[in-house]
């Protein structure tokens, strides 16, 4: 057999796919490095993506390709894009193919290093019980409970709060579990991976987390690869270190947005709404590596973008298939001010189940929904003819139901220096008491604004006493 031929040349370049011929030789194999030898300073790195011909590999650019001209040599590694792990890369700003981006001291020369492509692990070694992975935020802990190295995933258009609720979520795993998190920028702004790293410093949570990012400026290999990228250590931590990791990606639907540019690039004819024909293959390739193993578990949350608020589209009923905990961000909710704006009606979970959560989770959260769900179905009467119209049985649900609304409102330690209302950590014992004590009638006659914004129901009750002293001096 031929040996693999390790220098070729480039045919042609079509924004990110580069065209190379290998004159000669075994072609190098799909999903393997090839590294540009070119005169600029910053390395370029394709990834085979088919064979053309029995000479030509087509390949897809993990940087801008501006400047890169034919006859260029490139030179094959035979291996696949491989990227530093360890606890010398916690603290750390990585960009797909394992570059530092944060202007810090270099890596040790002798890091160990893997490849981005690996199997999942085999079905027999995922454990089956099933733990609740306490985030603090209590609409989330009611109604959708997140599982312990399971996946769950936020819907949510443009401005609801995807980000916010993403880094209080790095907040809470570093503060109540003392894991490792993996953060994952999918298209991310220049000015959000900014912030995030300035908070996460100003925080102390960096020394824990690895920032992995593949820029909204990069071109579409790199935000199509670097959730690769940042699986990959995330695995590493899991079955090296046997370490629990919260990974976190921010935002999933901007891989699927590369993979589709790739598409169109590559000549493939469109499938529904324009999407790549290899959707459903290319989120299944990706989610069906997060998993955990007996002793460590790598519990996902993900952030999805929805195009026009629309939850029909293609690209987030592939993503949502593979979740467990579904958490919708509502506009409207926002727009009313509330916030984390979660839609307690359409969000669900697998967990919340009385075998996983207990019988008492199970029928507080039923009743909170029935009690938000008739809310729901009667504001259009209320909206025309007052809640005075209601019967005496409405009234009071609409009374608690406003009252549970605004108490599964909570302020975030990241957005304190925005509010100046300090965060809240709610255990989940605390809000289930706090939900049963609304829902038996405990607080029908407070104010509903001592219930907004606070963490625990005895908050309320200090401010509801505060309220009735200054009005009473009044």
């Amino acid at each position: 057999m031929d040996p693999i031929a390790s220098v070729g040349s480039v045919v042609s370049v079509r924004g990110a796919v580069v065209d190379v011929n290998f004159d000669g030789g075994v072609l190098p194999p799909i999903n393997t490095a090839l590294v540009v030898e070119w005169d600029r300073p910053k390395a370029l790195i394709l990834e085979v993506h088919s064979h053309v011909d029995p000479e030509t590999v087509r390949s897809i650019a993990m940087q801008m390709t501006a400047g890169l001209a034919r006859n260029t040599k490139v030179r094959a590694t035979g291996a696949p894009i491989a990227v530093p792990l360890g606890d010398a890369i916690l603290g750390r700003l990585l960009d797909v193919v394992g570059t530092l981006r944060d202007r810090g001291p270099a890596l040790p020369s002798d890091i160990p290093r893997c490849g981005i492509h690996n199997p999942p692990p085999k079905l027999d070694d995922e454990p089956s019980t099933t733990a609740v992975f306490e985030t603090g935020v209590k609409v989330i802990d009611l109604l959708a409970p997140l599982a312990q190295g399971g996946k769950a995933a936020m819907f949510g258009g443009a401005g609801v709060g995807k980000t916010v609720l993403v880094m209080e979520l790095i907040h809470a795993m570093a503060e109540k579990y003392k894991g490792i998190s993996v953060f994952a920028g999918v298209g991310e702004r220049s000015r959000e991976g900014h912030e995030l790293l300035t908070d996460m410093q100003g925080s102390g949570v960096l020394a824990h987390t690895v920032l992995v990012y593949g820029q909204m400026n990069e071109p579409p290999g790199a935000r199509w690869r670097v959730p690769l990228t940042a699986l990959t250590i995330a695995e590493y931590f899991r079955d090296q270190k046997h370490q629990n990791v919260l990974l976190l990606m921010d935002n999933v639907f901007r891989f699927v947005q590369a993979g589709s540019e790739l598409s169109s690039l590559l000549g493939r004819l469109p499938s529904r709404v324009g999407y790549q024909p290899t959707l459903a293959t290319e989120v299944a390739s990706l989610q069906e590596r997060i998993a955990s193993v007996a002793g460590a578990a790598v519990t996902a949350i993900q952030a999805v973008y929805v195009p026009a608020d629309d939850f029909t589209d293609p690209a987030v009923t592939a993503i949502s298939s593979h979740i467990d905990s579904i958490i919708m961000l509502s506009r409207r909710l926002a727009a009313e001010g509330f916030y984390p704006a979660v839609d307690p009606l359409a969000s669900s979970s697998v967990l919340l189940d009385p075998l996983v959560v207990g019988e008492e989770h199970y029928r507080l959260a039923e009743r909170a929904r029935e009690a938000l769900a008739r809310f729901k179905d009667l504001q259009d009467i209320i909206a025309l003819l007052g809640v005075e119209e209601l019967g005496a049985a409405d009234r009071l649900i609409v009374k608690r139901a406003r009252r549970l609304q605004r108490f599964l409102s909570q302020p975030f330690v990241v957005t304190e220096a925005f509010t100046g209302m300090p965060g809240r950590s709610v255990s989940r014992a605390d809000t289930l008491a706090g939900c049963r004590a609304i829902l038996d009638g405990e607080t029908d006659d407070w104010a509903e604004s001592s219930l907004y914004m606070i963490g625990t129901l005895e908050e309320a009750r200090r401010k509801e006493a505060n309220a009735v002293k200054t009005g009473g001096d009044g």
